[in-house]
């Protein structure tokens, strides 16, 4: 059939066979979330948007649950983006070339690190599991580990996630 010029013009290069059916929008029910293997005491992890559930390329999302008192030594992530949503709990950031400033959130807040950025997260709260929901702007995960003193020691709980791996 000869092209007419106008009507696919709109489209992108390939629009799959199902037209978008099963490989458009989805939704990832919070029951249906992915448990990471490798787990920590104290904290779940679940990944819902990724390379392998839904063939995401550019972004990973997920919930992290933390435990009380847990701490991340310092580092960065290169240069991904990371946006943390706060659900429950109490979170605090510390970072700059010395750790030196700091900022807290809870429910409901966003936290937003650039890349490059020295931090260091830190569950506030000596009682209660921190709960968030984590996205980050890449599947691979960077973390580069400085050799800077933590502004708060890492002792007994080290914070695990998607991207924090256990030492």
């Amino acid at each position: 059939m000869p092209h007419d010029g106008h009507h696919h013009d709109s489209l992108p290069p390939s629009v799959p066979e199902d037209g978008w059916k099963h490989t458009g929008v989805r939704v990832i029910p919070a029951n249906s979330l992915d448990p990471n293997t490798a787990s920590t005491p104290g904290m779940n992890r679940a990944a819902a948007i990724n390379a392998a559930r839904v063939g995401a390329q550019k972004i990973w999302a997920g919930t992290v649950h933390i435990h009380a008192n847990a701490k991340t030594g310092a580092h960065h992530h290169g240069p991904l983006e990371s946006v943390i949503y706060v659900v429950k709990g109490r979170a605090r950031m510390r970072w700059g070339e010395k750790l030196e400033y700091v900022a807290e959130a809870g429910p409901g807040d966003f936290i937003y690190v650039p890349p490059y950025v020295p931090h260091q997260e830190i569950n506030a709260s000596t009682d209660e599991t921190l709960e968030c929901v984590l996205v980050r702007s890449d599947n691979e995960a960077v973390v580069v580990n400085l050799d800077i003193e933590p502004a708060e020691k890492p002792e007994n709980v080290a914070w695990v996630d998607p991207i924090h791996k256990a030492p």
